[in-house]
C-alpha cells in the first residue's frame, strides 16, 4: 500500500506524526472480554478524524468514502482488499465513550500538532458543539 501513496500525501504525513497508542489503555474498560470483536480504537478515532477533515457527517458515507481512498486506507492500516468496519459499528462506538475521552484525544492531538509545528499557539480556539 505505501508504494502507492505519495511521500508528500496529506494522510502519509499524518500517519508519521499522529502516535494514538495510548488510546489501548484509555478505552480497555469499554470493552469486554467476550462477543464479536470491537473495531480498534485507535482505527476509530482515525475514522472520526477523517469525518471531520472530509466534512463528512454520515458513519455511512465516511466508511464508502474512506473504502475507495487509498491514502485513507493506508492512514487507517488498512489494505486494499481489506474490509472497513460496519458503519453501524462507527455509531455504537462512538455511543461508548464518555465526552471525556474524546476531550483526551482532541487535547493529546492538539499538544502533537503543537509539538510538530503545525499549530501555533498564539490563540486557540474550541467551541463545544451540544
Amino acid at each position: 500500500m505505501s508504494d502507492h501513496v505519495p511521500e508528500s500525501n496529506f494522510y502519509r504525513r499524518l500517519k508519521s506524526v499522529l502516535q494514538l497508542d495510548f488510546l489501548y489503555g484509555d478505552t480497555k474498560v469499554y470493552y469486554g472480554e467476550s462477543g464479536q470483536r470491537s473495531i480498534d480504537p485507535v482505527v476509530f478515532f482515525k475514522l472520526c478524524l477523517v469525518g471531520y477533515l472530509e466534512n463528512i457527517i454520515s458513519d455511512r458515507q465516511l466508511i464508502a468514502n474512506s473504502s475507495m481512498r487509498m491514502d485513507i486506507l493506508y492512514f487507517l492500516g488498512y489494505d486494499i482488499d481489506e474490509a472497513l468496519p460496519w458503519h453501524s459499528t462507527i455509531s455504537r462506538t462512538r455511543q461508548l465513550f464518555p465526552e471525556t475521552v474524546f476531550e483526551k484525544v482532541f487535547t493529546h492531538i492538539l499538544e502533537m500538532c503543537i509539538g510538530k509545528g503545525m499549530v501555533k499557539t498564539e490563540t486557540v480556539h474550541c467551541q463545544k458543539v451540544v
